[in-house]
């Protein structure tokens, strides 16, 4: 069984910053692609950025140059530095993982979501 436990999510106002944190526990053989969603009431989730084994990495147009994804694959965890943070960055942020649990099962698994608000 494996679990993503994410953390980091808050108040913040404009322009100020947060980072936010995953880490995946349980049974892991390996970890593929890594990342970040988000989604807000009555909306689809939406890719905000991933990153690959390899440290590869990919973002959505309205946070590059502000947001910044990264992994310590010792720890199985994945970051996601925000800065210059803007009220339409407000969501639930979910992370979520490629993960092979033994030689023969791999999966996809998400966390349970952490709230980012961006409010004066």
């Amino acid at each position: 069984q494996v679990q993503l436990v994410e953390s980091g999510g808050g108040l913040v106002q404009p322009g100020g910053s947060l980072r936010l944190s995953c880490a995946a526990s349980g049974s892991i053989f390996s970890i593929y692609t890594m990342g970040w969603y988000r989604q807000v009431p009555g909306k689809q989730r939406d890719l905000v950025a991933t990153i690959t084994n390899g440290g590869m990495t990919n973002y959505v147009d309205s946070v590059k140059g502000r947001f910044t994804i990264s992994r310590d694959n010792a720890k199985n965890t994945v970051y996601l530095q925000m800065n210059s943070l803007k009220p339409e960055d407000t969501a639930v942020y979910y992370c979520n993982a490629e993960i092979r649990t033994t030689i023969l099962r791999q999966g996809n698994y998400w966390g349970q979501g952490t709230q980012v608000t961006v409010s004066s």
